[in-house]
């Protein structure tokens, strides 16, 4: 059985809460991806998003580097601990359409799962293709 902790990425990039969108931006351009964690030290407190900065901030007209994470993320965080099963983390990437998972233990974040981080491995490829397919449909 594949465990989260053996799949996921520990070097994470993250933001804080009162860092500007612009600054969780240049790490989305930096890491090439559109979601990363905002921290107070190693909790997770919210995940921002490039969707939530242009919704949020640009299509609003507000000044990216004048607007806080906190103004925009998203708090209601979905997290798996590093035990979690492989396949049930991308049941949950699925079931809340997200392609990134926060990975905490003892309540600091620990690593992120990521649905590549699913794809990469052969017994997943199916169920993280299942879970990206998923991730764009429309919840009921």
């Amino acid at each position: 059985m594949t465990m989260v902790r053996d799949v996921m990425t520990k070097d994470v990039k993250v933001c804080a809460p009162h860092d500007s969108v612009t600054a969780a931006a240049q790490i989305m351009r930096d890491v090439n991806c559109g979601s990363i964690p905002v921290c107070e030290g190693k909790k997770v407190v919210g995940m921002i998003t490039d969707r939530d900065i242009v919704i949020n901030c640009v299509a609003a007209g507000k000044d990216p580097s004048g607007v806080h994470c906190h103004d925009c993320m998203t708090s209601n965080v979905i997290s798996c601990s590093p035990d979690t099963d492989a396949h049930e983390c991308a049941q949950m990437m699925a079931d809340h359409q997200i392609r990134r998972i926060p990975v905490v233990e003892n309540g600091e974040m620990v690593g992120i799962c990521a649905i590549g981080d699913l794809a990469t491995m052969n017994i997943h490829v199916n169920e993280a293709g299942e879970a990206l397919s998923q991730i764009s449909e429309t919840l009921h």
